[in-house]
């Protein structure tokens, strides 16, 4: 077979040929001999099925079958010639030619390998930056706040009105236009003033109530309310307010601490003090890098390293950046985007750049981090799933099978190894 190979780049490659109509047709028969050992067909002993029957009964699929190696074997030659390790190659070629003529198919592929790249100075890139304090009364605030959300509520002896914070003890009952609405009435319901759970201006018109007051509140449904029915309406609560509960006093002793530590034998109070300096030493160092050093390493490294790229996976990146696009879309906008090809192909020429900066950045975190011998377990990539989940008051396992579902768990992982990566060349150079 006559093949054409060129180097299009150093991480991009094309093969061309013709593969004759003699050559597609030598492969039926072939295919077609090997099935009729196999086939049983009536009229005809197992394994002696003439191949021209076999040939009438599964032409099509022969057919494809025959081009589908056809194409395998222009691969691998044109793979051979252009001298590929095939572990190097990435991703799956492309056809940028496949036409049917009378001499046979013409046939254009390009194949794309892992760039390499070299690391030279990488250690380099971290920035220096000042290393987050935090102060004895951001400690004291954050204790304060750890203590008060363990003191219990109690019903106040006081003779005064609702205020902010307080959590009241009320009967309601809604109305729209003089008729009560589902879900409009509870009795002994808890609530607490400020914590948003009612609708906007129901709770601030509680401050003041003393406890047996009644009092009608009129406030008006959001637009976007869940309930379509209500959204947007003016609605009257008939409220009735049976206790007023305030935090009880509380104060860090031992037996708090040791409950805030979770149960530690030796818990203190100035433990206690010590574990939440380096919670919010770790919180403003996360939002830190997140924020700042993250981004500035990631621009560095990928200013800093010139190498060429698979052509197929930037496709591929481009492709992800669209359905991503589509997931805020309108069924109006992505059928217009399905109708005008030309609007599509605008569309992925706008997120190139992007995905190129994407893929980029990719290579050479993994280069890097295979050069460092940083890896992540599956075990470690299931535990920050499932410790996130709960977290966020989510099901962790369902969690962790969406993800696996989805195929999401390859882009947690290389998180991951991007974090771990990233805070060690920043320990490098701070």
């Amino acid at each position: 077979m006559n093949i054409t190979t060129n180097k299009l780049d150093n991480a991009n490659f094309s093969i061309a040929t013709t593969v004759a109509n003699s050559d597609i047709d030598a492969k039926i028969n072939k295919l077609a001999k090997e099935a009729g050992r196999q086939l049983k067909v009536d009229g005809f002993r197992k394994g002696k099925v003439p191949t021209h029957v076999v040939k009438q009964m599964h032409g099509e699929k022969l057919a494809q079958d025959a081009e589908a190696e056809a194409v395998r074997e222009v691969l691998d030659q044109g793979s051979n010639e252009l001298g590929l390790n095939p572990a190097s190659i990435i991703g799956q070629p492309t056809f940028k030619k496949y036409e049917k003529t009378e001499d046979g198919i013409e046939v254009e592929i390009e194949v794309s390998i892992t760039p390499e790249i070299n690391l030279d100075g990488y250690k380099e890139i971290a920035p220096v930056y000042d290393k987050p304090e935090t102060t004895d009364e951001e400690v004291q605030t954050r204790v304060d706040e750890l203590v008060e959300a363990q003191s219990p509520f109690a019903k106040i002896d006081e003779d005064r009105g609702v205020e902010d914070g307080d959590m009241t003890l009320m009967d309601f009952e809604g109305s729209i236009d003089g008729e009560l609405f589902e879900g409009g009435k509870a009795e002994g319901f808890n609530l607490r003033i400020g914590s948003n759970q009612f609708i906007p201006g129901f709770e601030e018109k509680m401050i003041g109530m003393k406890m047996g007051e009644e009092k009608t509140i009129t406030v008006t449904f959001p637009e976007d309310y869940h309930a379509k029915d209500l959204a947007g309406k003016d609605a009257e609560f008939k409220v009735v307010l049976h206790e007023i509960q305030a935090k009880a006093a509380a104060t860090l002793d031992e037996e708090l601490a040791k409950k805030l530590l979770g149960g530690t034998e030796d818990a203190s109070v100035e433990m206690v003090s010590e574990k939440v300096k380096e919670q919010i030493n770790s919180e403003k160092f996360s939002k830190l890098y997140n924020d700042e050093l993250k981004p500035k390493i990631l621009e560095a490294l990928v200013s800093k390293f010139v190498f060429d790229l698979p052509n197929n996976i930037v496709e591929q990146e481009v492709d992800a950046q669209v359905n991503q696009k589509a997931q805020s879309m309108s069924p109006e906008e992505i059928a217009e985007y399905q109708k005008d090809s030309t609007k599509l192909d605008e569309l992925r020429t706008s997120l190139r750049d992007d995905a190129i900066q994407s893929v980029k950045a990719t290579f050479i975190v993994d280069a890097i981090a295979k050069e460092e011998k940083i890896n992540v377990s599956d075990d470690e990539v299931s535990q920050t799933i499932y410790y996130e989940a709960m977290m966020q008051g989510q099901n962790p396992q369902e969690v962790i099978e969406y993800y696996q579902k989805n195929n999401l768990i390859p882009a947690v992982k290389m998180g991951m190894i991007e974090d771990k990566l990233f805070s060690q060349l920043l320990d490098l150079n701070n």
